[in-house]
């Protein structure tokens, strides 16, 4: 039986320069990426902080370096990819932004929707989604590796607690994200990504001056691995084709490679009749088979239908005939002495309607 992605590519999406308010150029964090073994990035600069800086868009270091945009200011902000021009972000309504973006030929994801801010230093400022009423967008940005950092942060102790134990304290997807998206996955396929939103600045407390999350640390964080048809070839140009065409497809999944590396990840289901294989994110029409999980390590499987709990097992893999029809994904938790169980993958979900 032909596997119809064979190839698997591990980016770091969302991602801030110095063309807004990040910390570090295109060629450092490309570095940085580098570093960590990633295969490609994207920077998603504020666009009310600058204009659209394609000029970047090459091969750094071997890695290609993708520019998006980031659309929004007090709230509805969107990550927005394969754009020529920057989006107006100020008298736009979100459901224009969206349009805005479409007409370019790009494409977009709901970013931190329901992010709760951090409440020492920042006032818990946050940056929601409140229009749920938009069409025409690719996805959601379930786990932002920032947002939840922040969220941990109630005093100053509690900062230094979560700096030296960052990797193994931050939130998952919060429930009411994971929630929203199952219930419009009903509807339609709509892509889960996942990004660090790492801008590699300082904070100065007192005469203290730091930087709390460093691009090195914060690009091994949360990452999206995508699977693809063909190999990226070295050709800028052809391999921008081949991730965008991944991201539009939710042919890919969300984990902390930090927590342990999650390449190898495989998430499908085998119709019996015909042993058709349907891969995470496609859709086709229901069949009885059998839906398959395999991890690189040991973890707790979790498999959700239709929002709710369907199964759950541990180990390396997890295979679970199905008689009827469904939304279904995969939530993999991995287990660390003294934290217990950590949220490490999350999966596009298999539609058979």
């Amino acid at each position: 039986m032909a596997i119809g992605f064979p190839f698997e590519y591990v980016g770091n999406l969302h991602i801030h320069s110095t063309h807004s308010d990040g910390g570090g150029s295109a060629k450092q964090i490309a570095e940085a990426a580098r570093t960590v073994g990633l295969d490609f990035i994207a920077l998603n600069d504020h666009s009310y902080l600058t204009q659209l800086h394609l000029e970047d868009e090459s091969y750094h270091k071997g890695i290609p370096v993708l520019v998006g945009s980031e659309v929004g200011r007090r709230s509805h902000h969107y990550l927005a990819y394969n754009i020529k021009d920057q989006v107006d972000d100020e008298s736009y309504s979100p459901q224009e932004v969206i349009d805005a973006v479409n007409r370019q030929g790009g494409f977009g994801f709901l970013a931190h929707p329901f992010e709760e801010g951090m409440p020492f230093l920042e006032n818990s400022t946050v940056y929601t989604w409140n229009d749920w009423s938009v069409r025409g967008y690719t996805g959601i940005c379930i786990w932002n590796f920032t947002s939840r950092w922040k969220e941990n942060v109630k005093s100053f102790w509690h900062g230094i607690y979560h700096l030296i134990f960052k990797t193994y304290t931050v939130k998952g997807p919060s429930q009411k994200t994971l929630e929203t998206w199952d219930k419009l996955c009903l509807k339609r396929q709509v892509v889960a990504m996942g990004g660090s939103d790492a801008h590699g600045s300082y904070m100065k407390i007192g005469l203290l001056k730091f930087t709390p999350l460093s691009y090195r640390y914060l690009l091994g964080t949360i990452n999206t691995h995508i699977l693809t048809s063909s190999p990226l070839k070295g050709d800028f140009i052809t391999d921008k084709g081949i991730i965008y065409a991944s991201l539009r497809a939710g042919t890919c999944f969300v984990a902390h490679d930090g927590l342990s590396p999650a390449k190898g990840f495989r998430f499908y289901f085998t119709r019996n009749k015909d042993e058709k294989r349907v891969e995470m994110g496609q859709e086709d029409a229901f069949s009885p088979g059998t839906l398959v999980s395999k991890l690189p390590k040991g973890g707790m499987i979790r498999i959700i239908k239709d929002g709710s709990l369907f199964r759950r097992g541990y180990g390396g893999e997890l295979s679970i005939k199905i008689t009827e029809n469904g939304v279904y994904r995969v939530e993999v938790f991995r287990k660390v002495p003294l934290f217990g169980w950590r949220p490490w993958i999350f999966s596009n979900p298999i539609y058979l309607r």
